[in-house]
């Protein structure tokens, strides 16, 4: 089985990197990672200083886990305050997985409202469904079904086979723009941030934090700063700011604070969001 070195300056943790929610198609299965990228059925496990791997090309996972990124200068630059820094001592190695767009928007629009284990269902019903089967070994893997196949499907009963809910509607909305509007992911990646964003917000079912994520995870704008329920209750009490009551309000100041790579610092506070927050607790209890 081939392996890929890590070099000595690429930190790196596949389990913290596949662990903290970013995707929705990967599995542990003991010390392996197995998901599907594309038309193709990956494994992967980390040992000290080398990915052991099937399935795909070594510069797959280079392209896929941004092994080319030098991580230390981004997490320098977002070393702020001591919350960050034991956030980043706690989840060493995560990294920001690049995502191809389309997977990315149809995902985080079936993520709404709903935990990851359910999140995971949804794609992977969605997949068997609207996709296209390929062998693996002796294993049938669907691949993400494209915006053209979801156009096509109107998803109608299959959203709803999908658990879909009324999601359904809205990612079929949006397949169908997608779908008639070839290049937008180019035309998006290439836009100013805040034009990119009002662009990912016409869509149907895009809300803010949908956005953000997408412009993270699949368009490398690390400036971005998705907020959830976690991250609200990070920024307004361990930073201080209960006057950040609104998802916009949260989103710019932690643009503001963090700088141009605001996204990684949210997702090493959220990775470590139990334990900031079981803090935070347990000290406003002993007061």
């Amino acid at each position: 089985m081939p392996r890929l070195p890590l070099k000595p300056d690429q930190h790196f943790s596949l389990d913290a990197t596949l662990g903290c929610g970013q995707v929705f198609r990967w599995e542990k299965e003991g010390s392996w990672w197995r998901g599907i990228v594309g038309s193709e059925s990956i494994k992967v496990r980390q040992t000290s200083r080398f990915l052991h791997f099937s399935g795909c090309s070594e510069q797959t996972l280079t392209d896929y886990f941004q092994l080319d990124l030098d991580l230390e200068t981004v997490l320098s630059s977002v070393r702020k305050d001591p919350l960050v820094e034991e956030s980043i001592n706690r989840c060493e190695g995560l990294r920001i997985i690049r995502q191809p767009a389309w997977e990315c928007l149809a995902s985080y629009i079936c993520a709404t409202y709903a935990n990851i284990p359910g999140i995971k269902r949804k794609i992977s019903l969605l997949a068997e469904i609207y996709g296209q089967p390929f062998v693996s070994g002796q294993e049938i893997y669907y691949s993400f079904p494209s915006a053209d196949a979801l156009a096509v499907s109107g998803l109608g009963s299959g959203g709803y086979a999908c658990s879909l809910g009324y999601r359904s509607p809205y990612l079929y909305e949006t397949a169908r723009q997608i779908a008639a509007d070839k290049g937008w992911d180019d035309r998006t990646r290439n836009l100013p941030f805040d034009e990119a964003r009002q662009n990912l917000l016409r869509l149907k079912g895009v809300g803010p934090k949908v956005a953000d994520c997408v412009l993270l995870f699949a368009f490398g704008r690390y400036e971005a700063f998705p907020v959830d329920v976690w991250i609200t209750r990070i920024m307004q009490k361990c930073y201080g700011r209960s006057d950040l009551t609104s998802y916009e309000k949260i989103a710019r100041m932690g643009r503001e604070y963090f700088g141009p790579y605001a996204g990684y610092a949210q997702e090493y506070l959220f990775c470590n969001r139990e334990a900031i927050v079981r803090r935070s607790r347990n000290r406003k209890e002993g007061e």
